[in-house]
């Protein structure tokens, strides 16, 4: 998988999204978004970054910025779920579960 740059920040490190995962300078930063509004330190946030509406990890992103990192992810996300190997662990997942219900394990 490719990376999709999503910003670079004011002191020059690159921020990306590779696979499922969000990283700062090529090291992991955060699996998901945090909108601002829900953010324990939201006061403060909006102190540093009034154009800030979520959070990667200790990054802001704008409305704009989250939307490319949610568009990644499901590019992402379908790439993973086409590849033969997820198909087959799909597979082998619903054959175990079946095992199961019939009492076989």
């Amino acid at each position: 998988m490719m990376p999709t740059l999503i910003k670079t920040t004011t002191d020059g490190r690159k921020l990306e999204v590779i696979g499922l995962a969000i990283c700062l300078n090529g090291e992991l930063e955060a699996f998901e978004l945090i909108e601002v509004k829900l953010h324990p330190n939201r006061s403060a946030i909006r102190k540093a970054a009034p154009d800030a509406t979520h959070m990667a990890g200790r990054v802001t992103l704008t409305k704009e910025e989250a939307d490319s990192v949610y568009r990644a992810f499901k590019e992402a996300e379908a790439e993973i779920l086409a590849s033969p190997a997820a198909i087959n662990e799909r597979f082998r997942i619903a054959a175990m579960w079946k095992a199961r219900e019939q009492g076989i394990e």
